[in-house]
């Protein structure tokens, strides 16, 4: 409903640029205070779907962060790895939120095939541009094992 977009939005007032692209399937339940925020531009449609339309809104020496969280299907996240990971900029990263699906936490047979865990694994072995950088979970528990991908090339 927002509400990390808007968390998000007010990190990047206090360090004074920066801006927050949300893309779902429905913003219908986003509060007002998300909609109008400054650094906010809402997108509705499917990720993959609505990619050209995000591509546009990035400028060329824009430094870019991705954080994917949506449906954590593997199929989907692996379509939205391949489809995004070229906007990511080097040395920043793409993060694949809730891969510890059927990783430490168990969900509905929809998930039986493999999740977000599965396609983290998949994308890396067929793109060397990106590494898993395990360093961001040095709290040992994490939501998103495996998910914190850095773009090295």
């Amino acid at each position: 409903m927002g509400g990390g977009t808007l968390a998000l939005a007010h990190i990047l007032d206090n360090i004074g640029s920066g801006r927050v692209i949300g893309l779902d399937i429905n913003h219908d339940d986003v509060p007002l205070i998300v909609k109008e925020h400054p650094r906010i531009q809402l997108i509705r449609g499917d990720a993959c779907g609505s990619f050209p339309k995000v591509k546009n809104l990035i400028n060329i020496n824009e430094k870019v962060l991705i954080i994917e969280d949506s449906s954590h299907t593997y199929e989907n996240t692996l379509n939205v790895l391949r489809t995004y990971n070229s906007l990511v900029s080097k040395g920043s990263y793409f993060i694949v939120e809730d891969s510890n699906i059927n990783h430490g936490l168990d969900f509905p047979n929809e998930f039986l095939s493999g999740g977000s865990y599965e396609a983290i694994e998949e994308f890396v072995k067929e793109n060397d541009d990106f590494i898993i950088d395990r360093t961001k979970e040095r709290f040992v528990i994490t939501w998103n094992p495996k998910g914190y991908l850095k773009k090295i090339k």
